[in-house]
């Protein structure tokens, strides 16, 4: 499964924030920015561990 997270474009500073977290965290295998159709860099997608 698949998590949007919606953080905005803005400074750039809350996608980093979000980024260092699931970069660290056991149960997000990867993450991606947003397609253009999701939202692009305003939207981090993330896959969650399979359980």
């Amino acid at each position: 499964p698949w998590v949007h997270i919606i953080h905005g474009k803005g400074s750039g500073a809350l996608r980093q924030a979000v980024r260092g977290a699931l970069s660290d965290h056991p149960m997000i295998s990867s993450y991606r920015a947003g397609d253009p159709s999701e939202g692009g860099e305003g939207v981090t997608v993330a896959k969650l561990v399979a359980r």
